[in-house]
Formats: C-alpha cells, structure tokens, sequence
C-alpha cells in the first residue's frame, strides 16, 4: 500500500477529513512527507507525458517533477502538512482596551479549484482581553493558515477562528485584499482585479465607531 494511502486509512479511521484546506499534521508519521515526495514527483512526471512534454531530454523540464513535488509539498501546501508554529502568548497586565492593527501581512496562496497562486495583503484589528499575542506570531499564524489550497472566503474565516482560539478577543477584524491567477491568467477576461474579504466578530461587528476606526487605521 502506498504512504498516501495509508495516510488516508489514518485519517478516515480516526473521523478525520482530509479536504484541500485541513491541517492533517497529527495523522503523519515521522519520515512521511519524505516518502510522499517521491510518488508526488512520479505523479508529475506522467501529468508532463500526458502534455506531451519531453522531460526526459528538455533541459529545461528534466527537474520539473521534482522541483514541483518539492515546492508543493514543502512551500505552497506547506499548511496542510506542518503542525501550528509555536505561539507566545502574554498576559495583558495592563488591562489594554485599545485596538492593536497588524499588517499589511503577505498573504501567499493556492486556489482549490485550479491550483493557482493567491497573492496579496492581510491587515488584522484585534480589541484585546486577557492576552496578547507577540507580534511575529500573527504573520507566523497567517502564513501557517494561507499555505493550503483553498477559497479567500474560507481562508479569512480559518484566520479569524484560529485567532479567537488563542486570544478569546472583545473584538476581531480581518480584511483580506489579494490577487487570483486563476482570474488573471485564465478565462474569458483574464482579469487583473483584487479580491477583498473581511471578518469582523465581536466589538468591530456590533460597534460601528470600533469599524470605521480600523478601516482608518489600515489605510
């Protein structure tokens, strides 16, 4: 049975999932992803045959595969397969009841439904409570979530969730501003437009006032 398979026997018989935007980190054993990359390059190298592409003699394509298997599994899917950064977290001694604005974050993606590259800017408002979170830990926490396949409308929402898990905040915004491949580089139009998605919970959600003071701030 193949590493992928066995996997996947893991993860079902443990009531898992393994959709394009799940972390599956907790069902992979130690040297997995190492076996992985080999049958994922195996796996290129026919999709290459099927377009009739010579790898095997084009200098330029020779180490396609294996340059591909590489990059997705350790670099644009890296969130699916890697466990949560470590997270500081501090108390808020100081009883902080102002808005804390982090961004722009780089926002680095893949679209679920043509495997396109998202890219683009994350700005995040949080209204504290009882903890803090150290500054690199947000764009650490950001690209943790934004290395998978998946859809914008999703990726916001996971950010905004896994935020609340660590901070349980008064208040939370995220707005999202990013690029899609799979508008720019393909279809009728081809279009170069920005796509914006926001989450707003909490305070930001039921005061106005708290809104229009982050739109302010991330301006």
């Amino acid at each position: 049975m193949s590493i992928t398979k066995k996997i996947k026997e893991r993860i079902k018989a443990a009531g898992g999932s393994f959709f394009a935007n799940d972390n599956i980190s907790e069902f992979l054993m130690d040297g997995d992803l190492a076996r992985i990359q080999p049958e994922l390059e195996q796996k290129f190298k026919e999709i290459l045959d099927i377009l009739v592409i010579d790898h095997e003699n084009d200098h330029n394509t020779n180490e396609t595969p294996k340059r591909l298997a590489k990059m997705y599994l350790q670099e644009l899917f890296a969130g699916r397969y890697q466990p949560i950064p470590s997270v500081t977290e501090f108390p808020n001694v100081k009883n902080l009841d102002e808005i804390i604005c982090v961004g722009p974050l780089s926002v680095k993606s893949v679209c679920s439904h043509h495997l396109a590259t998202i890219t683009g800017h994350c700005w995040i408002g949080i209204l504290p409570s009882s903890r803090l979170l150290g500054l690199s830990k947000y764009s650490r926490l950001a690209r943790w979530i934004c290395r998978r396949p998946q859809i914008q409308e999703e990726m916001t929402i996971q950010l905004a969730d896994l935020l609340e898990k660590y901070l349980e905040p008064k208040g939370i915004a995220i707005i999202i501003k990013s690029k899609h491949e799979c508008m720019s580089m393909r279809g009728v139009e081809e279009d170069d437009s920005v796509m914006t998605t926001s989450v707003m919970r909490g305070f930001f959600r039921e005061n106005s006032d708290a809104r229009a003071e982050f739109f302010r701030l991330i301006k």
